[in-house]
């Protein structure tokens, strides 16, 4: 097989990156796709950096396995934890990471009030540490870890508005809504709730998440190794894989990629 029949392989520690596969898909529908939900392990922003890094590692060999000829880690938690091992361990493999998206909420404005919401292992990580000091002299970040919202995101309960709803005042409660210029969505489960978050909110404040620069950064790379496929109006494959291996999962996946 040659390389640009070859599919892209999308992971994340649970549900959160059919999000971005849902991007993905959407600019470049004539591709095939593997993703693989690591449900059985999830949450990994509560996990160690030993564990997140040997989870990463066997779902990467598995891709390997089935011939992809990209990664994307469709999880800031992971990227945060092992995107150079990775990177380092298959150095000829395209491997695309996610960060939480500060760069095009502050776009080289001043006196910014960000929210940052994310897990708690990004939050903590020296990457993001290094990500803030970028843009945090001239503006004011706020950190958030929502872990709740993973939960309920795994669980198949994004349509009980009453948990929905209560666990994110819970975690907005804190901080001046009015003051407030922009929410990063800095973990890839957290771009279900954009319409929760919307209502919450009002509309002076913006809703910022990387999956659409992610899935364009994807394209290009497939652009310069000349293993994008041409566009067509044929559909793509998608296999999706979860850890839980139970049937309940796997439809869950595909109801939140009709999101």
């Amino acid at each position: 097989m040659s390389s640009i029949d070859k599919a892209i392989g999308v992971f994340d520690s649970g549900l959160g990156g059919i999000s971005v596969l849902k991007e993905l898909r959407s600019l470049m529908p004539q591709e095939d796709y593997l993703y693989y939900g690591d449900s059985s392990f999830a949450p990994y922003g509560v996990k160690t950096k030993e564990e997140i890094t040997k989870r990463c590692r066997s779902i990467c060999a598995f891709f390997i396995s089935q011939g992809v000829k990209a990664v994307v880690i469709a999880c800031n938690t992971a990227t945060s934890a092992c995107v150079k091992e990775l990177r380092t361990l298959y150095p000829d493999l395209p491997i695309v990471g996610m960060e939480p998206a500060l760069k095009p909420a502050v776009d080289g404005r001043h006196q910014q009030h960000v929210l940052v919401l994310a897990t708690q292992f990004t939050l903590k990580e020296k990457k993001f540490e290094q990500l803030m000091s970028r843009f945090d002299e001239d503006n004011t970040i706020y950190r958030q870890p929502c872990p709740k919202l993973v939960e309920l995101v795994e669980a198949g309960r994004l349509d009980d508005a009453q948990a929905v709803d209560c666990a994110l005042r819970e975690y907005l409660e804190p901080y001046d809504m009015e003051r407030m210029d922009s929410i990063v969505l800095g973990c890839t489960h957290f771009v279900f709730y954009r319409s929760q978050l919307r209502h919450l909110i009002g509309d002076h404040i913006a809703l910022v998440d990387g999956n659409a620069g992610t899935a364009r950064h994807v394209q290009e790379l497939l652009l310069e190794r000349g293993e994008c496929r041409k566009p067509s109006s044929v559909k793509g494959e998608l296999r999706i894989y979860n850890s839980l291996k139970q049937e309940s999962i796997l439809k869950l996946s595909r109801a939140l990629l009709e999101r």
